[in-house]
Order: C-alpha cells, then structure tokens, then sequence
C-alpha cells in the first residue's frame, strides 16, 4: 500500500505538517509505503478552467494539461493507494495552496454526467486534516462544517472514501511574547499545546492506521 501525505501549510514543523506526518507514521506501521510533500515547495498554480480535461476526443481528457511542479505529485496520487490532504484554516478556509491543489487534483476527473460520476479509475481512501486556532464552537458558529463536509463530499464522489480530523484552538506560535497576537490568553494556548496537541498528534496516528489498516476494496 502506498499512502501520499500533503502538508497545506507554508510552515514544516507546526501543527498542520506535524499531524500529517504522524498519520503517516501510523500508515507505516502497518506496511504502508509513505510520502510527504510541503505544497509551498512546489511552484504550481490552481485550475486555470481551459477544460482540455473534458474535451472530446482530447489528448488530456481525464487529467490536468498543465505540467509544473503539481504534476508529478498528481502522478503519484492516481496510483496510490490512500490520500491525506492537511491545511490550516486561514480566513475561514483551507489555504491558497491547498485549494490550488484540490481544484487541480479534483476537477479533471468530475464528469458533467446525469448524475456527475468520476474518471478516476479506482477507489482510494482519502483523509482531510485541519488545524485551526478557533475552538470548536466557534468554528461552528463560523460555517466551518460547510467547508469540511464539502470537502468529504467532493472526495467521495471523484476518489473514494474520505473522513476529517479537526485539531481545535490550537497554539499559532512557540512565543506570543513576540507577536501582537491579543485576542488569545497565551497561557491557555500553552496548555492546548502541552495537553490538547498530543492527543491530537495520537488521532492521526491512528488515522494512518485505519488507512492502511485494511487492504480490501482498495483499488476495486
């Protein structure tokens, strides 16, 4: 089994990319072969609506026309075997980047049939990961859901399965001393880090896991 891990985040070794890695981590230890790519590495922009993916009869029906640095990453998603997509919440959604990404990954394969169907040529387990310095509740009272389930929707209907993990009020920096940053106590972020991250960081583990836990349907 092969599982593709991307970090949505410009920042490598904070909460977004952490959790990513550790659902690799999991995903590894149950055989899976893993990799991981920072999307702020790649020089790539979003889907630039041209529709050479749905022409009839076209040479790059089903697949982005567009070669850059996303190319060989959306190469190496069509044949693996499981996807997990991570990003912080920026502004009440994903980041740039990370949209860029989708909208390249996803569009190519969404047929405009009667009902919408997929090109995609098989089935893959697809997990979303979010960090956000919002609690729960607010990000309820912030339309969040709607951004997450849309997300899943999307998934399932062009790649498979999907399943989200949310890490909630998170801490957004390692010294809020530094920064003009009033709106949160840093003292409770400093806890939510020592207290709340680790279980955080264990849920994707076990994400990893149930990904790759179980071969069977995968690639049916």
């Amino acid at each position: 089994m092969n599982v593709i891990g991307i970090n949505g985040s410009p920042r490598k070794q904070w909460n977004t990319a952490t959790l990513v890695e550790k659902a690799l981590e999991g995903a590894a230890t149950r055989g899976a072969s893993t990799q991981l790519f920072h999307l702020y590495d790649l020089s790539f922009k979003g889907c630039k609506s041209c529709f050479a993916c749905k022409l009839r009869g076209g040479a790059s029906y089903g697949r982005c026309v567009l070669e850059d640095g996303l190319t060989p990453v959306l190469d190496k998603i069509a044949a693996a075997d499981a996807l997990v997509i991570g990003s912080p919440i920026y502004f009440g959604s994903v980041t740039g980047e990370t949209r860029s990404f989708m909208e390249r990954l996803l569009f190519p394969y969404l047929t405009y049939t009667i009902p919408y169907g997929t090109l995609f040529p098989r089935k893959i387990r697809a997990a979303f990961i979010y960090a956000m310095n919002v609690p729960e509740e607010r990000s309820k009272e912030f339309g969040y859901d709607y951004l997450f389930k849309s997300n899943e929707r999307y998934a399932q209907l062009l790649l498979g399965s999907a399943e989200s993990l949310y890490a909630f009020d998170t801490c957004q920096v390692d010294d809020y001393s530094k920064v003009v940053i009033e709106s949160f106590d840093p003292t409770h972020k400093a806890k939510r880090r020592s207290e709340a991250f680790p279980v955080d960081c264990q849920r994707a583990y076990e994400l990893g896991t149930r990904l790759a836990g179980d071969e069977a349907g995968v690639g049916a």
